[in-house]
C-alpha cells in the first residue's frame, strides 16, 4: 500500500482545505513545483495533485499543473474540475498518469465512458462521499446517489483505479473510516473485464501512522494506496514513517506526534 503526498492548488499555491471548505485553506507552499519535488525526494512513488479552483468552476490552472507533472519523475494523479473529454486529453497529453473523474462520473457518465475509449488506463473515478451520498462539484453541492453504486457501475464499465474520500473527514486528521473504505473496495473489486481486481486509494481522515497501520491491516480487500496531506505538512510524522507503516503495518502505539505549526515546505 503506498502513501500519496497530496498537492492541493488555489491561486498558484499549496494548501489543504478542512472538510473541502473554501475560506478554510492553510497554505503550505508558495511554489507547488518545489512542493512536488520535495515530496518526490522524500521517496513518494506517486503524487495527488489537485486543481481547488477548477473544482469550484474558477479557470483552471492547467499551465501550472503540467509544469509540477515535468518537475518530477514519478507519476502525477491529476484531479479537480475535469467534467470534460477535452479537459481529460489536456491532463493526459500534459503527462498525468492518471486523470480523476468525480462530478463528470456521477453525472455525465458518457464523457468517463469516452475517456475509458480513449486511454483506460489513465481513467480513475472519484467517489466522494458526504452524508452517506456522493458529493460533486468541489463537495459543494449532494446527489442521491448510493456511493456503493456508482463504483459497481464504474467497475462494470472497466474503471481501474478509485479514490474514494469521506468528506466530513478530510483535512481534520481524525482516521479513515475504515469499514465505509473497505465496504466499498469490496463491492467495487473483480467486477470489470476479465474479472481484473479494481484499486481503491483511501483519502480523508489520516493523522497518525496508526491510521496507516490500521488501513494497512484491511489493505487486501482491494486498498492499493492511501492519500495523506495535512498530517505531512503539519509534520506528524515524517515521509519515511508514514511509508514504513503503510508497508510494514508493524504493531506499536498510536504513532501520534504533537503537529507542528504550519509551515511550508519548499525545496
Amino acid at each position: 500500500m503506498r502513501v500519496i503526498p497530496a498537492i492541493d492548488l488555489t491561486r498558484g499555491s499549496t494548501v489543504r482545505l478542512v472538510r473541502g471548505e473554501r475560506g478554510s485553506e492553510t497554505r503550505y507552499g508558495s511554489d507547488p513545483e518545489a512542493v512536488a519535488a520535495h515530496w518526490e525526494s522524500e521517496g513518494a512513488s506517486m503524487l495527488h495533485v489537485v486543481d481547488l479552483d477548477a473544482a469550484f468552476g474558477e479557470p483552471a490552472q492547467r499551465a501550472l499543473v503540467a509544469r509540477i507533472v515535468r518537475r518530477v519523475a514519478i507519476p502525477v494523479q491529476v484531479g479537480g474540475g475535469i467534467r470534460t473529454l477535452d479537459d481529460f486529453l489536456q491532463l493526459r497529453d500534459a503527462g498525468a498518469a492518471r486523470v480523476v473523474f468525480g462530478t463528470a462520473a456521477a453525472e455525465n457518465p458518457e464523457i468517463v465512458a469516452r475517456a475509458l475509449e480513449e486511454d483506460r488506463d489513465k481513467v480513475v473515478v472519484g467517489v466522494d462521499v458526504k452524508n452517506g451520498k456522493v458529493a460533486v462539484r468541489g463537495w459543494t453541492e449532494g446527489t442521491p446517489a448510493d456511493p456503493i453504486e456508482l463504483g459497481r457501475r464504474w467497475a462494470a464499465a472497466g474503471v481501474g483505479s478509485f479514490v474514494y474520500t469521506e468528506v466530513a473527514r478530510d483535512g481534520v486528521m481524525s482516521g479513515i473510516d475504515l469499514e465505509a473504505t473497505a465496504r466499498f473496495a469490496r463491492a467495487t473489486g473483480g467486477m470489470g473485464a476479465n474479472g481484473a481486481t479494481k484499486g481503491v486509494i483511501a483519502s480523508g481522515g489520516v493523522g497518525s501512522l496508526e491510521h496507516l497501520r490500521e488501513l494497512k491491516a484491511i489493505a487486501s480487500v482491494g486498498i492499493e494506496g492511501v492519500i495523506v496531506g495535512r498530517a505531512l505538512y503539519e509534520k506528524a510524522f515524517t515521509f519515511a514513517e508514514a511509508k514504513e507503516a503503510a508497508e510494514r503495518a508493524r504493531p506499536g502505539g498510536s504513532g501520534r506526534a504533537e503537529p507542528a505549526r504550519p509551515r511550508e515546505v519548499e525545496s
